[in-house]
């Protein structure tokens, strides 16, 4: 199957792992034609250590050439919108970090666009294709928790600015608890247990500023424009309930990630930030959680693994797993919790989610 050739736009922290990934073990299904950066030495560094052949002086250029299909978007989560309309409207597909778009507007019309153009669009995260996520679906699709009643998601941290090189943007447009984490959480959720109908939700900025205490911004300050402590309830269309906390505002919790509670047990699902394990299951008979073990594969850092999926669906002519039938719904609910904050009423989701299958 000949190989889907892409451009990379933004050479940040998150990309080391994509090209390790994509120039090794996904090799077979991309080939990575060129990169650019607005921090031109950081681009230099990529050419230089995975032997890529082009360095783009800017994403106009990359986007003008025609032997590059889709555009790999690693930009900082502001940048999304307009990295990947302008790749749109030159004709790639595009596969972009998390989320999809800064607002749910922003995310609807990418989406448009994008259907306008006859092209592809979706992206990250892509953890929930792991071996972990994917075993979890199994046990509860071959019945071991009975029929799902609840759900449980909790995402608790102090925020980033006592240890990231550049925490900033943590706090800005785009950015907070929900927008950062909660990709990894709802993509999880609704590929376990289905689309979601309405949200409501809380939200509050605890701390108005914040101090950075690492390198190499130490002792500067921030200011916090985004909700850090975010609550949310959603009505999923099974008729599960389920509950989600994200925050950068709490030193330590003693949580789970995510549960998901049925009339015969109870599910304890892996953090969804990452490809693997534990797994812990409850059963009444058993009496006590026991860990079950992963039947997919996947269960190392695989990030790239929804690219490739996509690559291999866009070849084949079938849906991706990590196409906006995801990412704009997970999108439309994150966002849905803020709305409904502010207008204090529920919110009825738009999008409608369809489930694919597991790997195989």
């Amino acid at each position: 199957m000949e190989r889907v050739r892409i451009g990379i736009v933004g050479i940040g922290d998150i990309s080391g792992i994509y090209l390790d990934n994509l120039t090794k073990r996904f090799k077979d299904a991309i080939e990575i034609v060129g990169v650019c950066d607005l921090v031109r030495e950081k681009a230099e560094r990529a050419v230089e250590k995975y032997n890529i052949p082009k360095l783009y002086e800017t994403m106009y250029d990359l986007f003008a050439d025609e032997s590059i299909e889709l555009v790999l978007n690693l930009t900082r989560p502001y940048e999304h919108f307009e990295v990947s309309k302008a790749a749109l409207l030159a004709g790639k597909h595009v596969y972009s970090e998390k989320p999809l778009g800064a607002t749910f507007e922003e995310g609807k019309e990418l989406v448009k666009i994008a259907e306008e153009q006859n092209l592809r669009i979706g992206g990250a995260p892509d953890t929930f294709l792991g071996g972990g996520i994917q075993t979890c679906r199994k046990l509860i699709e071959d019945g071991y928790i009975g029929m799902p009643v609840g759900a449980s998601a909790f995402m608790v941290c102090r925020g980033h600015e006592s240890w990231h090189p550049d925490p900033e943007f943590y706090y800005k447009h785009g950015g907070g608890p929900m927008m950062d984490m909660g990709p990894y959480y709802i993509s999880a959720l609704v590929n376990l247990l289905g689309g979601i109908k309405q949200v409501s939700g809380m939200t509050k900025i605890s701390f108005p500023q914040r101090k950075i205490t690492s390198q190499p911004h130490c002792g500067e300050i921030i200011d916090v424009d985004v909700p850090t402590y975010v609550t949310g309830m959603m009505a999923f269309e099974s008729g599960v309930i389920g509950t989600i906390f994200t925050t950068f505002d709490v030193y330590k919790a003693e949580v789970p990630h995510i549960e998901i509670y049925g009339s015969e047990g109870t599910l304890s699902v892996p953090d969804p930030n990452t490809f693997g394990g534990p797994i812990r299951l409850y059963r009444p008979s058993k009496g006590e959680f026991l860990e079950f073990p992963i039947v997919f594969d996947y269960v190392d850092n695989s990030r790239g693994l929804g690219l490739f999926e996509m690559a291999q669906a866009l070849r084949k002519g079938e849906k991706a797993k990590t196409s906006s039938n995801l990412t704009y719904h997970v999108l439309e609910v994150m966002t849905g919790f803020e709305r409904s904050a502010n207008m204090g009423e529920h919110v009825t989701i738009e999008s409608v989610f369809e489930l694919l299958p597991m790997n195989k």
